[in-house]
C-alpha cells in the first residue's frame, strides 16, 4: 500500500488499544482527516486524561473490550504495540479490511534516512548511542520507536534530511507487511516473548520483517556470531554488514585481539576494548553495529570514539547502584529473558548472589544452569515464575525465596560477602508485581539505598 493509495480523510480509521502509541497514532489520523475510534480492553475508568480528551473530539471510545461489529464496520485498522492478533482482527483481515502497524503507518508518510534496529537484546543501548554518534556528527537526528517518540509523531513533520533512528520490537513489526528502512541492524536471536507469539518461527518471522522489504541500495548489519541472523543473509536483497567477535569479516566490523576494526574494502582501527565504558562482552557487539551506521553515515571516526568512550549506559541495564561493606549492587531490571540473564551473569566476576523471577514469557530456565555454575553463588527468587525457575535450577545452586523486592535484596545481602555482586537480572517481565521494567529497577534501587542507610545507621547505635 502506497501513501497515494492511503487518502485517509473520510476513512473510518479503527486504533486498537490506547497508551502512549495508540495516543499517538490517533493524533496523527485525526490531523489526517480520518473518522478515528478506538476498541479498548480496559475499561473507561484506566484510560486516563485522553479519554475526555478525545470523546470531546468527537472519537469514539469502545473500552472494557472488544466488539467485532466495530471491527467490521473499518475501512482500516492500526493495532497498538503489544495487541495480538485478536480474533475480531483475524476476522477483519479474512474480510478484506487492511490492518497496519504503527510504524507501517508511520513509514507510508515519513521523509529522510529511517535506520530501524531490533535484536532479541540491546536495541535500546544500540539505538541510544546510534543516536548520539550521529547527533555527534551534527546530523539531523531523532530517536523514535520502541524508546524515545513513537515514529508516528514524526510522520506529519519529517524532513528528507532528517535522520530517524528507531528500535523496533517483535510487537511492533508482528503485523507490518511493505515496511522499509535504509538501513536495518539485527544484534541477535534468542526465544523471546513465546507466550505472545505462540511460538519460536512465528517470532522469528515477525523479527524478519525488518529486512525483507530492503533493496540493493540499502543497508543491512548481521551478526556473523549468531547462526540464526547470519542465516538470514540469503533471503534479502541489501547491501549485507557483518559485525562479529570471533573472525574478521570483509565487509563490517570485528574483534582482533583487544581491538575493534571496521573494514569496507580496507581495514582501519576503530577503537581498543579499553576505551568503552560500557560493561560485558554483549556491548561490544552494541558497539560495533554503532559504529558501523555511523561510518555509513560519513560520522569521522574521532567523533564516535569521543562518544562511545563517555557513554556511560542506560538506567537498568547492568546499572551500578552502590557498594556497600564490600558488596556491589547491580540492576539490570531490564533483562526479561533467559539470554539476558545469561550476558549480565558473564559480565560480572564470580561470586554473584542473582535476584530473578518475575512473569513468565514461556522460557527455559534450565539453559541458565551451564552460567550459574562457578560464577552465582546463590539464588533469590520472587514474582509469579519463582517456582518454575526453583525446579528449573534447584540442583545447581541454593535457592532462597522472597514475596517482596524488600524481601529479595535483604536476602541477597545476607548471602553476599565481601567483594562479591548482589545482581538483579529477573529473567522475567515485570508485570507481575510492578508497572514495567522501570518501575521494578527503581523499587530494587529504592531498597538497596534503604538497607544500606538501616545498616549503617544500625552500626551507629
Amino acid at each position: 500500500m502506497s501513501q497515494e493509495k492511503l487518502n485517509l480523510r473520510n476513512r473510518k480509521v479503527l486504533v486498537v488499544g490506547l497508551g502512549k502509541t495508540g495516543e499517538a497514532v490517533v493524533d496523527f489520523l485525526e490531523e489526517q482527516g480520518a473518522l478515528v475510534s478506538v476498541s479498548e480492553k480496559k475499561p473507561a475508568s484506566e484510560l486516563g486524561p485522553k479519554l475526555r480528551e478525545f470523546e470531546e473530539k468527537g472519537i469514539r471510545i469502545e473500552s472494557g473490550g472488544h466488539k467485532l461489529e466495530t471491527f467490521l464496520a473499518s475501512d482500516l485498522i492500526i493495532p497498538s504495540p503489544g495487541v495480538p492478533l485478536l480474533p475480531e482482527i483475524k476476522a477483519a483481515q479474512e474480510a478484506g479490511i487492511p490492518v497496519l502497524s504503527e510504524i507501517e503507518l508511520a513509514g507510508l508518510f515519513m521523509r529522510g534516512e529511517l535506520i530501524g534496529i531490533t535484536g532479541t537484546n540491546g536495541k535500546s543501548t544500540t539505538t541510544t548511542l546510534t543516536y548520539q554518534i550521529l547527533k555527534a556528527g551534527k546530523k539531523r537526528v531523532h530517536l523514535a520507536g520502541n524508546i524515545g517518540v513513537p515514529l508516528i509523531r514524526y510522520a506529519a513533520t519529517s524532513r528528507p534530511t532528517d535522520i530517524y533512528v528507531t528500535e523496533i520490537s517483535s510487537f511492533q513489526l508482528a503485523f507490518c507487511q511493505n515496511f522499509r528502512c535504509q538501513v536495518a541492524a539485527f544484534l541477535n536471536f534468542s526465544p523471546n516473548h513465546l507466550d505472545w507469539h505462540g511460538s519460536l518461527d512465528a517470532y522469528w518471522e515477525a523479527k524478519k520483517k525488518l529486512f525483507i522489504n530492503l533493496t540493493e541500495k540499502d543497508m543491512a548489519i548481521l551478526n556473523r556470531d549468531d547462526a540464526k541472523v547470519w542465516s538470514l543473509r540469503q533471503e534479502i536483497s541489501a547491501c549485507p554488514y557483518f559485525f562479529s567477535q570471533k573472525r574478521p569479516v570483509t565487509k563490517g566490523a570485528y574483534l582482533k585481539g583487544d581491538r575493534i576494526w571496521l573494514n569496507d574494502g580496507q581495514e582501519q582501527l576503530a577503537l581498543p576494548l579499553k576505551a568503552i565504558k560500557l560493561r560485558g562482552a554483549h556491548n561490544i557487539d552494541n558497539v560495533m553495529v554503532s559504529l558501523l551506521v555511523g561510518q555509513f553515515f560519513g560520522v569521522p571516526l574521532s567523533q564516535m570514539k569521543k562518544v562511545i568512550s563517555q557513554f556511560p549506559g542506560l538506567e537498568h541495564r547492568l546499572e551500578k547502584v552502590l557498594t556497600w561493606r564490600g558488596i556491589t549492587f547491580f540492576n539490570d531490571s531490564k533483562a526479561t529473558t533467559v539470554d539476558a540473564t545469561i550476558k549480565a551473569i558473564n559480565s560480572l566476576e564470580p561470586g554473584i548472589v542473582l535476584i530473578m523471577g518475575g512473569r513468565d514469557k514461556g522460557a527455559d530456565f534450565t539453559l541458565l544452569r551451564p552460567a550459574i555454575k562457578g560464577r552465582v553463588r546463590h539464588l533469590v527468587l520472587l514474582g509469579e515464575a519463582k517456582e518454575k525457575i526453583r525446579q528449573a535450577l534447584k540442583e545447581v545452586i541454593p535457592i532462597s525465596l522472597a514475596s517482596t523486592m524488600r524481601e529479595a535484596v535483604n536476602l541477597a545481602f545476607e548471602k553476599a560477602r565481601p567483594g562479591e555482586s548482589v545482581l538483579l537480572s529477573p529473567a522475567c517481565t515485570s508485570f507481575d508485581m510492578f508497572s514495567n521494567f522501570e518501575h521494578r529497577g527503581r523499587v530494587f534501587k529504592q531498597e538497596v539505598r534503604r538497607l544500606a542507610r538501616w545498616v549503617k545507621g544500625s552500626r551507629r547505635k
